[in-house]
């Protein structure tokens, strides 16, 4: 019971800045806006998240299919933790929609953006800026666009990238236990 209270009292300031930036967010929608954020939004969707995958394998044949794969392995616990919280936590959007397999919290468009956004900024660390300003954009488009509150992006961005850290580092150890494996077959061969 002591836990139920603790985070009833935590989650009530949270909701009010979630609400305050929601109500200001929705204030301040101008029509040469719309389309901008529509567009933003429109960039973390699959297809064209796949389409940019595309172009970086053929583009950069060096690096890229490398990079394309890191980024796969980021969405994967990226995608399966937003989905189970979503189901988990249940909580309605902004603009009234509630549908548990598509609930609020937390953003699938941000934590995708800052996955991708993650595993590019460390491939092309010039271009770091623009992928994240990509990605802050994608997120600031769901408020915007009145899908999704504060902590709804707040909380994807920080798995997105939780994602993105965790990708290389899974990669590495599948690649020393293929090594060991293969140096293993090879000795005993």
């Amino acid at each position: 019971m002591k836990t139920l209270l603790l985070a009833v009292a935590l989650l009530g300031p949270v909701q009010s800045v979630d609400v305050a930036v929601q109500q200001a967010a929705q204030a301040s929608r101008a029509p040469w806006l719309e389309p901008v954020m529509r567009g933003a939004t429109d960039t973390a969707k699959g297809p064209t998240v796949l389409a940019a995958f595309l172009a970086i394998t053929l583009f950069d044949a060096a690096a890229g299919p490398a990079t394309i794969k890191l980024a796969l392995l980021a969405l994967v616990p990226a995608n399966l933790a937003v989905e189970g919280l979503k189901r988990a936590v249940n909580r309605g959007r902004p603009d009234g929609e509630h549908k548990r397999s598509n609930a609020s919290f937390p953003s699938s468009h941000a934590a995708n953006a800052a996955a991708i956004a993650w595993i590019f900024s460390r491939r092309w660390r010039r271009l770091a800026p623009l992928f994240w300003g990509l990605a802050l954009t994608v997120a600031w488009s769901r408020i915007y666009l009145n899908r999704h509150y504060l902590s709804d992006v707040l909380a994807g961005i920080a798995i997105g990238a939780a994602s993105g850290w965790l990708a290389p580092r899974i990669a590495e150890r599948w690649s020393r236990a293929r090594q060991g494996a293969a140096k293993a077959v090879q000795e005993r061969g």
